[in-house]
């Protein structure tokens, strides 16, 4: 028997929306039927492509009787005010990551889902991505022996596309580890079993004109027994896709790159307002209808060069499957193109709340991927290594049960 579709509000129809969209729209499992945006065009697009209601305010959205759980897109800084709306409405959650800015609102939000009976699924993240979750049940199976040491790194033109001012400024949620480490660190966290135990890391702030990390690397290690290596750059010289066979994050072909086009884009820029102006231009609503969102994904969507080595092989999650090194032998272990694009983050969501599963990206998994973010800039500005208090294991399988290492 078909199961019935999950009722969908979206609160904020920003870049992240748009990043979404053809997940949104496509997935079978799920029906958009109210979004919230303060932009009055992002309002009419919506109610356009979707015959749906679309508010001003986040708490009307709310108050809305159809939506069954909110996809919160808003700015970091908005996400503990609005989890507590929804929550307080009854209302299952997707928040973006990073879950939050510091530890005490992740636990306010971790508290307001307790109180309003709620889930919580923090992403999307990169560790929802099908290679890497495809890793994760290589290593379930046991054959490699445990997770020793993960080498994770990622180099990207991120610091130089259009941003507002508030995406260059640390304290707001701007720089690199808070958009990007929440994707690294993940991924690492899956793959090694969860429970950080310390880090030691170093940032990098080369470009007085974007103020902000635009670099870091980070060495950690697990209660698990695993150590890894993260390190990522978003100055735009060398970029890691190159390792990939020039497939992009999102899965799409990058053989009509343009060397430093985001660099020579972003000279011709007058001011931080008309930097914010452009970045406007990406959302939803300016200049493209939904239905031009909508795109086929060429392999799946990933986060640089992940290489995982285990006691006794080594895996590597490309674009197009895991591939295996083994004591005798190396091989592909293909994956097939999915036909929704990030189809694993509606169907974490849907598993929790329609069916009330478990969630593996729950409140608290947030929260200590949060803790190693934070870590991440604790580190770097007082030169010495931090242990960590608020780590939890990954759940196997997306079952009840710890991943076994």
């Amino acid at each position: 028997m078909r199961k019935r579709r999950l009722r969908l509000g979206v609160a904020g129809l920003g870049r992240g929306f748009m990043l979404m969209l053809p997940t949104l729209a496509q997935h079978p499992k799920l029906k958009l039927v109210a979004a919230a945006d303060p932009r009055p065009e992002a309002r009419v697009r919506f109610a356009t492509d979707f015959h749906a209601p679309a508010f001003e305010t986040v708490g009307e959205l709310c108050r809305d009787p159809d939506v069954e759980a909110i996809y919160i897109a808003t700015p970091h800084q908005f996400h503990v005010e609005h989890v507590k709306l929804a929550a307080g409405a009854g209302k299952h959650v997707l928040v973006e990551k990073p879950m939050a800015l510091c530890l005490t609102e992740c636990r306010a939000m971790i508290e307001a889902a307790r109180r309003g009976g709620i889930k919580i699924v923090v992403g999307h993240s990169h560790s929802f991505d099908r290679p890497y979750l495809r890793a994760r049940e290589i290593i379930e199976e046991g054959h490699l022996g445990a997770v020793r040491m993960i080498t994770a790194l990622n180099y990207t033109d991120f610091l130089y596309r259009p941003r507002r001012p508030e995406e260059l400024n640390t304290s707001e949620g701007g720089g690199v580890v808070w958009s990007q480490a929440a994707h690294q660190v993940d991924i690492v966290r899956l793959l090694a079993g969860g429970r950080v135990r310390t880090v030691r890391a170093a940032t990098g702030r080369w470009d007085p004109t974007r103020p902000t990390e635009g670099a870091y690397s980070a060495f950690l290690t697990f209660e698990e027994g695993a150590f890894a290596t993260l390190a990522y750059s978003g100055y735009g010289h060398f970029d890691s896709d190159e390792f990939g066979g020039w497939i992009g994050e999102l899965g799409q072909t990058r053989q009509d790159r343009k060397y430093g086009e985001a660099r020579r884009k972003l000279r011709t820029i007058k001011s931080p307002a008309e930097e914010a102006e452009l970045k406007k231009t990406q959302s939803y609503g300016v200049d493209a209808s939904a239905a031009a969102q909508y795109t086929k994904p060429h392999a799946h969507n990933h986060f640089g060069l992940i290489v995982i080595s285990c006691e006794r092989g080594d895996l590597r999650p490309l674009p197009n499957g895991v591939r295996v090194y083994t004591d005798d032998a190396e091989f592909l272990d293909k994956l097939p193109a999915g036909q929704v694009p990030r189809s694993e983050v509606i169907d974490e969501l849907y598993d929790a709340a329609v069916d009330n599963r478990p969630t593996l990206h729950s409140g608290e998994w947030g929260l200590a991927t949060t803790e190693v973010c934070l870590a991440i800039l604790q580190s770097a500005a007082e030169g010495r290594e931090l242990v960590l208090h608020e780590q939890v294991a990954a759940l196997s399988k997306m079952g009840s049960e710890p991943l076994a290492q």
